[in-house]
């Protein structure tokens, strides 16, 4: 299964495939270089902007716009990553992937093998599919430390020491602030937030110690847009957001580990079974994904082994700017989403919240827990 490179993405025509055109084409400053200097250094060139002089402008914006974008590109890769650059040699990495049993999780964990990692699941579930012999399954309830503590364990005696740490798992409950009872919201921050501290405490430190490594953060687009009835949700994935910006500040200030590195994905809604009968409004700019397509935006970027922000669909970039808008367009934007989730099923590991908190304070023991499912949003 590799990472799909065809001209037409899996979820076929949409905005995605045009703003991917018009970035490699008109706003391309490598390609509109030339075509500028040859119309300000050439006889016929200056000879053609006298006789098309709105046109030349018009193109000559393009082109400013072109290059500040390119080189801001440039700038933000640098100051991300340290300004400095670090080897990855792939058959010798160790990846951990939570949530990895399926969904997102599982298409990742199935790429990062291909290219010959050593990759381990952390997961509640059986694995959804064929693994290979370099998939090592470990079940495994993330939100407690002592369980966590007890796999990484045995990851380390069987692996290895972890290098690439991906935080995918994540729940959603689907309900209303008032239909939200105390445990939902508790598990819905300890699977999709707590959980990385959790992670991070236990593998990070190797990572710092040799100055390698990567830890990425799955959160969601939801974490700038919150519509009703994902209110827990989005705020346990502005949270991860706040987590991942916190840790990349950290390792470069507290722990002197500039190349470990951080990756922040931002994902539009993805065809999976948490999110059954979520109603997807905006097709074209925001095109239902298929899991296949987020996990190999996520591999893209890990394998460049470069810190970044992975966001798609690409339209997702302007979501960004919502906080910034004014409050009759981003009012208006949320209540409009009233009717995303009215039909929403997703399926739910954890039916039963009460007992599930009961059974886990009456046994402790780290091997006996039941909490993790795979972020499928």
């Amino acid at each position: 299964m590799p990472i799909h490179n065809g001209l037409l993405p899996r979820e076929g025509f949409s905005a995605d495939p045009v703003f991917k055109l018009l970035g490699r084409t008109a706003f391309n400053p490598v390609l509109l270089l030339p075509l500028y200097l040859l119309a300000k250094f050439t006889k016929k060139g200056e000879d053609m902007t006298m006789l098309h002089h709105t046109a030349f402008s018009r193109f000559k914006t393009i082109f400013y716009i072109a290059l500040a974008r390119y080189l801001s590109k440039k700038i933000s890769d640098g100051a991300t990553n340290g300004w400095s650059n670090d080897k990855y040699n792939w058959r010798e990495e160790i990846a951990v992937v939570t949530g990895g049993a399926g969904g997102i999780g599982g298409h990742v964990v199935k790429l990062l093998s291909e290219r010959g990692i050593e990759v381990v699941v952390l997961d509640i579930q059986s694995l959804t599919y064929d693994a290979g012999p370099k998939v090592h399954y470990f079940k495994c309830d993330i939100t407690s430390p002592a369980s966590l503590a007890e796999a990484a364990k045995e990851i380390r005696a069987k692996v290895g020491e972890p290098t690439i740490l991906v935080n995918n798992a994540g729940v959603a409950r689907g309900k209303t602030i008032l239909e939200t009872s105390e445990k939902d919201l508790k598990f819905t921050f300890d699977v999709n937030v707590f959980a990385h501290y959790n992670t991070v405490k236990e593998f990070l430190p190797s990572m710092i110690k040799k100055n390698h490594g990567m830890v990425v953060t799955v959160a969601s687009v939801a974490s700038w847009v919150t519509v009703p009835n994902m209110v827990d949700y989005s705020m346990s994935k502005t949270a991860a957001t706040a987590f991942h910006e916190g840790l990349s500040a950290e390792l470069k200030t507290r722990y002197n580990a500039p190349k470990v590195r951080t990756v922040i994905v931002n994902q539009g809604y993805t065809k999976t079974p948490l999110f059954t009968g979520y109603r997807n409004d905006s097709p074209f700019l925001m095109p239902a994904l298929e899991p296949e397509s987020v996990a190999d935006a996520i591999c893209r970027q890990i394998f460049t082994g470069r810190s970044g922000q992975v966001i798609t669909p690409r339209f997702g970039k302007f979501l960004q700017l919502i906080q910034a808008m004014p409050h009759w367009y981003s009012y208006g934007l949320r209540a409009k989403g009233e009717s995303i989730m009215t039909n929403w099923k997703g399926r739910q590991v954890v039916e039963d919240l009460d007992t599930y908190y009961a059974d886990k304070e009456k046994a402790p023991d780290p091997g006996e827990s039941t909490v993790l499912v795979p972020e499928e949003n």
